[in-house]
């Protein structure tokens, strides 16, 4: 009898071997269709996979075809066998032992699921026997949430759990909702008292504004990533309760235990490359702090070294500044976290490529704005005019030169137009007196010597000209019917400019009417009967009228 029972006990083996479970990598030892003899089982290594599934747990992945049978046929076998076992609420005791060179998994003594060699990656330094326990453990389980599936009353206590857990996590999500609307409210108002007590704004002002939305979408994002985590967690916990969905569960709580896992790791494995980046931040501060100390004492003239001028001193620390900075940036790139990743390195190359092609334009401005600051070409304050524009130069930019009219109207000339017009400065010889100059026509039958007076007391009737040096007139061209006259003056302001010469000329045409001298522009073809002057009972014609003491001309 007992060789009969052990006879019984091998033929139920070999039958049990078409079923299998490992959880292990593709078998890739082996070439398909190269059978191997393990005892008396053949075996051969496959391209198909397998995977054993019961109560949606996966116990193993079968790779090896055994005795003919293939993974999917082996698989399926298994989970029948399983499935039996479960039906007669077997669970106890799970265990392997070695069978024909493989292991058989058995369930109270019967025979369950075969491994074979063929089924373990030995390359991924998986061995059958660490590969046959874990098989164990999983089936275990498995078989137990199998016979815990089968008994109401622990099902009736998780459906209580979970609905107790429903119910909260509503009433959870209600209180955020609520305290969400009250802290709305509560900033809100806050805010309003704090503006109103500081007066910065007017409170209608702070409601119109988007300040208040900003404060509201604040409170709706930190409640949602409240209601998320609730949410979560509460979906989490009624899966675990229930055997068939209990893997689902696990895996949402292995997902955020890993995921903060990978970002403390992270985290701390970043920790000496963001020390180095501080410890260089840190250090190029203090390098741009000394060459501001330096450049500012330059530029307020406590030191005066030969090589720099006070007007350079602030491009020429701006320029060593991002100097400093862009080599800083080029020293800590390596020991920036993720600098060394495939996404970092295509962002990099890409705004590499944008800064190639775009900055034609851009390189010829800034060396532009180069050579006007070291020609010392500009400086700000003086009273230029560039092209067609006349202004007070109020900046002088890396890219452009923005100049202010007299008509308080700023202009923005780029560099590179700068550079390619001509550019006159009324201020940088403006003490030793930059003369201006204006001119008349006036007939030959005019004594010259009159014309010079007449243009020189004009001069010295017109506010805003220097008497020193004195003002004189030069005779610039003996033309075919009149003389021309340029009076050639000083200003005390160049940027007054477009009035003085308002004044200077009015004080011409009263003179010249009031002698009785005629000025020849327009051009004429003969003499007048009379001289085309304006009689002095007429200056003042409607609706002009004299001007008031202290009134400009």
């Amino acid at each position: 009898m007992r060789r009969v029972r052990t006879i019984s006990a091998v033929l139920a083996a070999s039958v049990i071997i078409l079923a299998s479970e490992a959880h292990v990598p593709a078998q890739a030892t082996l070439a398909q269709g190269t059978p191997r003899e393990t005892g008396s089982v053949a075996e051969e290594p496959t391209d198909q996979t397998a995977p054993v599934v019961f109560l949606n747990r996966t116990i193993v992945v079968l790779r090896a075809r055994v005795l003919g049978r293939g993974p999917l046929e082996r698989a399926e076998t298994a989970r029948r066998v399983l499935d039996g076992l479960a039906a007669q609420r077997l669970a106890e005791p799970v265990e392997w032992r070695p069978f024909n060179g493989g292991a058989l998994v058995t369930v109270a003594s019967r025979g369950a699921v075969f491994l074979s060699r063929a089924d373990v990656d030995e390359l991924a330094g998986e061995s059958l026997e660490a590969a046959a326990d874990r098989a164990v453990d999983r089936l275990r389980l498995a078989l137990g949430e199998a016979v815990e599936a089968q008994t109401p009353r622990v099902m009736l206590r998780s459906s209580a759990a979970a609905g107790a857990a429903l119910v909260i996590a509503v009433l959870a999500l209600w209180g955020v909702s609520r305290a969400r609307g009250m802290l709305a409210r509560r900033l809100a108002v806050v805010a309003e008292r704090t503006v109103a007590r500081a007066g910065v704004s007017d409170v209608a002002v702070l409601r119109d504004s988007r300040l208040l939305d900003v404060v509201r979408w604040l409170g709706l994002g930190m409640a949602a990533i409240v209601d998320f985590a609730i949410c979560y967690a509460t979906i989490g916990f009624v899966l675990r309760r229930f055997p068939y969905s209990r893997p689902w569960g696990e895996s949402m709580r292995r997902f955020l235990v890993d995921t903060a896992e990978n970002l403390g790791l992270g985290f701390a494995n970043a920790l000496p490359g963001l020390f180095t980046v501080l410890v260089i931040v840190m250090a190029t501060r203090f390098l741009a702090s000394l060459v501001g100390f330096w450049f500012r004492a330059i530029e307020r003239g406590q030191l005066r070294p030969r090589w720099i001028y006070p007007e350079t001193a602030q491009p020429t620390r701006r320029l060593l500044n991002g100097l400093l900075w862009m080599f800083a940036i080029v020293v800590a790139y390596p020991y920036v976290p993720g600098s060394q990743t495939d996404a970092f390195k295509g962002i990099s190359v890409f705004l590499g490529l944008m800064v190639t092609f775009g900055s034609s334009g851009l390189v010829n401005h800034i060396m532009s704005g180069f050579m006007i600051t070291y020609s010392r070409a500009l400086r700000v304050g003086d009273f230029v005019r560039i092209g067609d524009v006349e202004g007070t130069v109020t900046q002088l930019g890396v890219l452009s030169t923005k100049l202010l009219t007299v008509l308080h109207e700023e202009v923005t000339v780029p560099n590179a137009v700068v550079v390619a017009q001509t550019t006159t400065d009324y201020s940088r010889f403006g003490d030793a007196g930059v003369l201006t100059e204006t001119s008349v026509t006036i007939g030959y039958d005019a004594p010259w010597r009159q014309v010079q007076s007449l243009l020189l007391l004009a001069a010295e009737r017109t506010p805003g000209i220097r008497r020193e040096p004195k003002p004189f007139v030069v005779q610039a061209a003996l033309e075919d019917f009149y003389v021309k006259y340029t009076l050639l003056v000083c200003l005390d302001r160049q940027d007054a400019r477009l009035f003085t010469l308002h004044t200077l000329h009015a004080q011409i045409q009263d003179l010249f009417n009031e002698y009785g001298v005629q000025i020849m522009s327009p051009h004429y073809l003969g003499d007048p009967a009379a001289p085309k002057v304006v009689r002095r009972g007429d200056w003042f014609a409607a609706p002009a009228r004299p001007a008031a003491p202290g009134d400009a001309a």
